[in-house]
């Protein structure tokens, strides 16, 4: 047996004018799978994608008044509507189960992905063993520091402070200072 094809003019206004506004599409894509199912005498029936998308073009509120479809009916009772003028396109469905077979485009991307990665982290030793020296010499830099600090301490000549008296250089008498 072959599948069945016909092409209908199906009518959508009388439909969609029984509900509101709001709902004027969505009642019109019932009402085509309605006036399908009757005529094609099946109960499992497919709209395709350009179909739905000219029902819906000016909206939800505004669907078209008629909608010339091809349908076709296959053996196992399916049936499949698309818009006059195209054909049915069919969901690839992935299945589980099964491996994506990985083209010569992908595995030439995967190897400079992986060459990419190899050179990053040789960059990432490098600042790493740039950053090590850099703080060996601050610590050789600091430790200087603070050796001359500790000369300078060393050097450096009692203070002229007696108390609460201070010695300017000016005077060379004691001044006192206010009591705090």
């Amino acid at each position: 047996m072959a599948n069945t094809e016909r092409t209908y003019n199906v009518p959508l206004r009388r439909e969609f004018l029984k509900v509101p506004r709001y709902k004027r599409a969505k009642t019109a894509m019932n009402a085509l799978k309605r006036f399908l199912s009757r005529h094609m005498k099946s109960e499992e029936v497919y709209i395709g994608r350009r179909l739905n998308q000219e029902v819906w073009k000016r909206g939800m509120k505004n669907p078209p008044h008629h909608v010339k479809v091809d349908v076709v009916k296959e053996d196992d009772g399916k049936v499949f509507a698309e818009l006059s003028g195209f054909k049915y396109e069919k969901p690839v469905v992935e299945e589980e189960g099964k491996k994506k077979k990985e083209t010569a485009e992908e595995k030439i991307g995967e190897k400079k992905i992986k060459e990419e990665f190899k050179k990053l982290e040789k960059k990432t030793e490098q600042i790493k063993e740039e950053k090590a020296k850099k703080g060996e010499e601050k610590e050789k830099k600091i430790e200087k520091l603070e050796k001359k600090e500790e000369k300078a301490e060393k050097e450096k000549k009692p203070s002229l402070r007696l108390g609460k008296q201070e010695m300017h250089a000016h005077d060379k008498k004691p001044k006192e200072r206010p009591a705090a």
